[in-house]
C-alpha cells in the first residue's frame, strides 16, 4: 500500500522521472521510462525511503542509485537520462554486478538492443573479485516518440587503480579504435595522479554516431588545463571552455573539491580522433545553496541563447523546497561541444534519502579562489 508520507524509492522517483519526461514534451501514454527505472532498481525499488539505502551507491551524495538529468541541446532537441546502478537483493560487488548483467539481458531482448560492444569488452571490466565503488553503470536515454538508448559504464579501477590505464587502452583495442588511448590522453594526462581514468562507456546501439566514451578527472585543476583538454578535438572554441568555468565556477581558480572532468567521444567511422568533447563541473563543490547554482546555470544558458526556463521546469520536477535551504540538487553541469551535437546537460539528484545543508563558505570547497 502505497504511503505518501513514506514512500518507496521507485514511487518517490518515478514521480520525479514522469514530471521531467512531461516537461519535456513526452506523450502521456509513452510508459517506457518508467518500466526501465522499475526494472533498473529491481527489489530495492520496493524499499520505504525512510528505511534508507540498500546498498551506499556512489551515484549520488546521499547513496541514491539513480540521478536524472536534461540535455539541452542548441538545436532545441531535448533528452531525459538516468544514471543508475543495478543493486541486487543481496548486495555486494559481486552481486551487483550479476544484477546489473541480467537487466542488460532483459532490456537487449525487449528492445533489440545490441551487446557485441558490451560482450567485446565484459572480461575486462567484469572480474570475478571487483574492486573500488561500482562495477559497471547504465545510462538510461530517452526523447519523445524514439526508442529508449542504453549506454554502459565501466569502472576503469576495476581490477585495482595500478591497472586503469591498461584496462582502457586494452578496451579500444578490442573495439577497433588502437589509436584512441594516445588521441584521449596527450592532451589531457600529463599531470600525474592529478588526471585519473574515471569512465569507459559503450553506446549499445547501431547507429552512426554510436560512441566509444573516456571520463578523465582534472583533481585541483583551472580552466586554462580543461581547455588544454579539449585541444584533443579540432576547431572547438577555447573561450567556450573559459566562460562554462567562469559562469558556474564563480571566483574558483583551481578547482580544488570534486575535480573537473573531460570526456571524448569516438565513433567507428573516425577512430583516431574523438568528435566530440565535453566539460563536466561539480557545481555543488562551489556554491553555498542551489539557489545559487540556479543563477550560475541560468545565466550561462542565456549567455548561450539557450532558454533558461527549461532549468526551472527541470527543478520544478524533481523538487519544491527551497532552493536555498540546500546544496547538490543541481549536481554537476556539462558542455558539450562538437560534431556530434552541442548543448548543456543539467544533472538533477533525487535527494531521495537526504538533503545536503547549504555551505557555510562556499570558497572552503575550492583551492584556490579569486586570484
Amino acid at each position: 500500500m502505497n504511503d505518501i508520507n513514506d514512500p518507496t524509492l521507485f514511487d518517490y522517483t518515478s514521480r520525479q522521472l514522469r514530471n521531467l519526461c512531461d516537461e519535456a514534451g513526452f506523450p502521456s501514454s509513452d510508459s517506457a521510462p518508467v518500466d526501465m527505472l522499475r526494472e533498473l532498481l529491481g527489489p530495492g525499488g520496493d524499499r520505504r525511503l525512510s528505511e534508507g539505502p540498500l546498498w551506499p551507491s556512489d551515484v549520488a551524495d546521499d547513496a541514491t542509485p539513480v540521478e536524472f538529468s536534461v540535455a539541452l541541446d542548441d538545436t532545441g532537441e531535448n533528452a531525459v537520462r538516468i544514471l543508475g546502478e543495478v543493486i541486487a537483493e543481496q548486495p555486494g560487488m559481486a552481486a551487483n554486478m550479476a544484477a546489473a548483467r541480467r537487466f542488460l539481458d532483459s532490456t537487449a531482448e525487449r528492445l533489440g538492443i545490441p551487446t557485441e560492444r558490451f560482450d567485446a569488452v565484459q572480461d575486462l571490466f567484469l572480474p570475478e573479485d571487483p574492486q573500488g565503488k561500482f562495477s559497471f553503470w547504465y545510462s538510461l536515454i530517452f526523447r519523445p516518440n524514439a526508442t529508449p538508448k542504453l549506454k554502459v559504464y565501466f569502472n576503469p579501477d576495476v581490477r585495482g587503480e595500478h591497472r586503469g590505464r591498461e584496462l582502457v587502452a586494452e578496451g579500444f583495442r578490442r573495439l577497433g579504435m588502437e589509436d584512441a588511448y594516445d588521441a584521449a590522453s596527450e592532451h589531457s594526462v600529463q599531470r600525474g595522479e592529478k588526471d585519473r581514468f574515471t569512465f569507459f562507456a559503450v553506446d549499445l546501439d547501431d547507429s552512426p554516431t554510436s560512441r566509444v566514451k573516456l571520463y578523465i578527472s582534472h583533481y585541483s585543476a583551472t580552466a586554462e588545463e580543461a581547455v588544454r583538454a579539449s585541444q584533443a578535438v579540432d576547431g572547438l572554441d577555447a573561450e567556450s571552455i573559459r566562460d562554462f568555468c567562469r559562469v558556474l565556477g564563480g571566483d574558483t581558480v583551481t578547482f580544488g573539491g570534486r575535480p573537473l572532468v573531460s570526456s571524448y567521444s569516438f565513433v567507428e567511422a573516425d577512430p583516431k580522433r574523438p568528435g566530440n568533447y565535453s566539460l563536466y563541473l561539480p557545481i555543488r563543490d562551489y556554491v553555498a545553496h542551489d539557489a545559487e547554482a540556479r543563477e550560475r546555470v541560468r545565466a550561462f544558458l542565456g549567455a548561450r541563447g539557450s532558454d533558461p526556463a527549461g532549468l526551472d521546469r527541470a527543478i520544478a520536477a524533481v523538487t519544491d523546497r527551497p532552493l536555498d535551504e540546500g546544496r547538490g540538487l543541481l549536481a554537476h553541469v556539462s558542455l558539450r561541444l562538437g560534431q556530434f551535437g552541442t548543448g548543456t546537460t543539467i544533472y538533477l539528484s533525487s535527494e531521495g534519502y537526504e538533503v545536503l545543508p547549504p555551505r557555510v563558505d562556499a570558497s572552503a570547497a575550492s583551492a584556490a579562489v579569486g586570484a
